[in-house]
């Protein structure tokens, strides 16, 4: 059996996502990728069975990355509006340093890939940021909405504010960069929103 070379998995796991990113799942296959990584097509099935295997794997891995970049100095103790200004200043941070990561996400989010992940990834996130929905309403900081209504409204406009700023521009400026200033401006009236 052969051994597993690290910097050969490290090739393949960076070339997959950007392959991935570029071309699509369907784009997408184990003998192409095996040639952008320069390896063999054998080396590949010495740490994936199968290209679905590769790709819940990665998957799963840059997921639980977001997710640990997201608790980052958080506590479901912080008052709903220092937690949300965590969230949103964790959020844009991983979006803007880890670009690649947050597409090859976009790609899985609407693929068949993304129900089997969704039941793997870390459970510790979402118990962490229930438990501060929870504290925020029992405090009186934020109104009891449904899950979904409550997302839309507290990170959407977050989502949409870096869509902008990867575009470059937005339906009304043709040059747009994300600051603080717009992120906190947008915060403001998502919190003001959001409060009973």
């Amino acid at each position: 059996m052969r051994t597993r070379d690290e910097n050969k998995e490290q090739a393949i796991r960076q070339q997959a996502i950007e392959m991935i990113v570029k071309y699509g799942l369907e784009g997408f296959s184990m003998q192409k990728l095996a040639k952008a990584a320069n390896v063999s097509p054998a080396t590949m099935y010495i740490y994936y069975q199968d290209k679905e295997d590769l790709v819940l794997s990665l998957g799963t891995e840059v997921f639980n990355k977001m997710q640990l970049y997201s608790l980052k100095n958080f506590s479901s103790d912080l008052s709903f509006d220092e937690g949300l200004k965590l969230q949103w200043k964790n959020r844009a941070a991983f979006f803007l340093e880890n670009p690649l990561d947050v597409q090859f996400i976009e790609h899985l989010r609407y693929s068949p890939a993304f129900r089997t992940i969704s039941h793997t990834i870390k459970n510790s996130f979402k118990a962490e940021m229930g438990k501060f929905v929870h504290n925020a309403v029992l405090r009186g900081e934020l109104v009891q909405l449904p899950f979904e209504v409550y997302w839309s409204v507290a990170f959407s406009p977050l989502y949409q504010l870096m869509k902008f700023h990867t575009q470059g521009e937005s339906y009304a400026s043709s040059s747009f960069e994300l600051t603080d200033e717009v992120m906190d401006q947008t915060l403001q009236v998502v919190l003001k929103a959001l409060k009973p």
